[in-house]
């Protein structure tokens, strides 16, 4: 579940709302979260263990915050961060206080309590965060699909799926607000422990009040607990724990980043609460249906088949294989009713009722989700539009699936020609590599290299292009190919620098060229910060080495880069290199490079700014020569295990996983 952010006593009160004279300060939590995909379920379990503490406190009025109330704090709770998150995208601070309410004279007043004991409160919860400029979304704002629709008609579709702005909030609240003050925006919510009395009524219209979007780790079973046929407590579920349904729901697959599992966990969050079995079917990219049907493609798979009794699973999988459904495509994501596969569920003469649901996102279609239940002549209204809302959760989650694995793909297949496939071995010399790139999903822009310049010389390099992404890519594709055609031609290590600088100032002036070319033929606006060409910086480390008896020559030069480091046996360590302009900045600048020669024993460092400016807190890594010192300490090592050592010290050096690329290359002498 995670760990549940620290609480600490504040005395802050919602904008807008009285304090209450003699306010228990145990009865106010505060916490502070960072702004991303994990905050509104960090916020929700936050806001549960607040409720537990005022319970095991026992202060007044904690005996009114039944389950009931509890899940509407969550569902408020998880809104406002949602909102705070998706529009403000800055770190948000949460807090949560129980507050006496006015007492009523009259006992059919909402808030009277419900026995005499009892003292009548209500829980007020603030989110702020620091972007006070984005306003909060209302009802106002026009969407393009609503669960509010007259009957019988069809919804439209592309709905924004970032929640559904404030009506709900509004419905389990007493009273509302947002408050702006200097670099702060703050949307406050009141809950009476008594309810609204109008609140019951907007219920089943609102339960698709929060679709966050962080990740989760709790079971999807949880949320779809085992059902009570025919009960009232069925219906009761449907009325009041759909609310926070689709909330649990959508944490738990937004976070997936692969289709299959996306599929396992549709049915897992259907199978039993409100279906005896689900499947899923996923269409092949750009083939879907009409291409199966024209032999273009294999046709949609059968991703994965859920029944509440396991040992029926693969008689059902086999039976719809043989009959998938096949919707038309009209039907968007609407329920249609398809056949009962009665064979491969038991006894003979046994029916239900099973409908389809079209998986589509962004307009393309992706697959068809369908449900079954046995012993019914037809779903409840209600049933069918909560799936209908998960169904298009599912479809976002699926494409956004395939979406991550497209871009892998390309971040790979990117990466692999950025990078050289093997690192040359330097006869007399040990070598060892740290490359971890920050970006996991995207093109790294620092980069290395070490190879074969001919006449006994092997080169080396480690850069780190301004930002990343796409423009990392093209300036590394731009330098590496360079460097080795430079040096294989036989170019001076201070030469190869100079004509590298020369290259990348010519290539941006081409860049912005065609750039003022394009804009002049278009007739348009100019180009935003993100759509121009940009300056293309390059910080490098470039060096040959030449071994021979004894030692191994080496000639280096640094532009803009980190410096190297020489360990010696005895655990003195020295700059090999003095600082220069960065590539790609000064026109005719004029490198210059340092030679010197490593001897047995001797320990040449070349590390990128990743390493240099790791953080802890406002200290650095190498803040009072602390890469020296770390260096020093690895006297004795082999090159392997100099790297090892000071990756390790890196990585433990913050308290958060590093925050920038990381390379490193260790040169040792024999």
């Amino acid at each position: 579940m995670g760990a549940i952010p620290t609480q600490r006593e504040s005395t802050t009160r919602a904008p807008g709302t009285p304090a209450h004279r003699g306010t228990d300060r145990r009865a106010v939590a505060h916490a502070s979260l960072p702004g991303g995909p994990l905050a509104p379920g960090a916020a929700r379990r936050f806001a549960r263990a607040t409720l537990d503490d005022w319970g095991r406190l026992a202060l007044p009025g904690a005996e009114t915050l039944t389950d009931r109330f509890a899940d509407d704090v969550l569902v408020v709770v998880s809104e406002l961060v949602t909102n705070a998150v998706v529009h403000a995208g800055t770190d948000v601070e949460v807090l949560c206080r129980l507050e006496p309410a006015e007492h009523p004279e009259h006992p059919d007043h909402p808030a009277y309590p419900g026995h005499p004991d009892e003292e009548p409160v209500h829980v007020v919860v603030e989110v702020s965060d620091h972007h006070p400029s984005r306003a909060v979304r209302d009802d106002g704002t026009e969407r393009p699909y609503s669960t509010e629709r007259p009957h019988g008609t069809e919804p439209s579709y592309g709905t924004p799926e970032y929640g559904r702005g404030l009506r709900l909030v509004s419905a389990l609240c007493d009273a509302w607000g947002i408050t702006y003050r200097t670099g702060v925006k703050t949307v406050w919510a009141r809950l009476p422990t008594g309810g609204s009395a109008d609140v019951e009524g907007d219920r089943i219209e609102a339960y698709a009040a929060d679709d966050a979007f962080d990740r989760r780790t709790i079971a999807a079973e949880i949320l779809a607990p085992a059902p009570r046929r025919g009960t009232e407590g069925d219906r009761d579920w449907l009325n009041r724990g759909a609310l926070s349904f689709l909330a649990e729901a959508s944490d738990l697959l937004a976070g997936q980043l692969d289709e299959d599992l996306v599929a396992a966990l549709a049915g897992q969050l259907l199978v039993p609460r409100l279906a005896d079995w689900c499947a899923v079917w996923l269409e092949d990219e750009g083939m879907g249906w009409r291409g199966a049907e024209a032999g273009l493609g294999t046709g949609p798979r059968l991703a994965r088949v859920w029944h509440v009794s396991e040992n029926r699973i693969e008689d059902l999988r086999r039976a719809l294989e043989k009959n998938p459904p096949r919707l038309p495509e009209s039907v968007r994501s609407r329920a249609m009713p398809v056949a009962w596969p009665g064979e491969a569920l038991g006894d003979q003469g046994e029916t239900g009722t099973a409908l389809a649901y079209r998986l589509i996102a962004g307009g393309r279609p992706l697959g068809t989700l369908v449900i079954g239940r046995a012993g019914l002549l037809r779903f409840a209204d209600e049933v069918t539009g909560l799936v209908e809302d998960l169904s298009r959760r599912v479809a976002l989650a699926i494409g956004a699936a395939r979406q991550y694995a497209r871009q892998a793909t390309i971040s790979r297949v990117l990466q692999r020609g950025l990078l050289p496939g093997a690192v040359a071995e330097i006869p007399g010399m040990h070598s060892a590599l740290v490359y971890e790139p920050c970006d996991k999903g995207g093109p790294s822009g620092d980069f290395y290299d070490l190879f074969p310049a001919g006449d006994g010389r092997w080169c080396f390099a480690l850069g780190d292009v301004q930002g990343k992404g796409p423009e990392a890519a093209v300036v590394i594709g731009l330098a590496r190919p360079w460097l080795r055609l430079l040096a294989r031609e036989g170019y001076q290590v201070a030469d190869v620098l100079d004509r590298l600088n020369q290259l990348l100032l010519d290539d941006a002036t081409e860049a912005a060229d065609a750039a003022a070319r394009a804009l002049v033929t278009a007739g348009g606006p100019g180009l935003g910060a993100d759509e121009g060409p940009q300056t293309r910086f390059l910080s490098l480390l470039y060096g040959e080495l030449v071994p021979y008896d004894g030692g191994v020559h080496c000639t280096l030069a640094s532009a803009g880069h980190p410096l190297p480091l020489v360990l010696g046996p005895d655990g003195d360590v020295r700059t090999a290199a003095e600082p220069q302009t960065l590539l790609g900045v000064i026109e005719d600048a004029a490198y210059t490079s340092e030679t010197f020669t490593l001897r047995p024993g001797d320990t040449l460092l070349c590390v990128t700014d990743g390493v240099t400016e790791r953080r802890c807190g406002s200290v650095m890594f190498d803040d009072g020569d602390g890469l020296a010192a770390a260096l020093a300490d690895c006297r004795g090592l082999n090159a392997q295990l100099v790297a090892e050592r000071i990756k390790r010290l890196v990585h433990e050096f913050g308290e958060r996983p590093p925050e920038d690329d990381l390379a490193l290359l260790v040169l040792q002498a024999e």
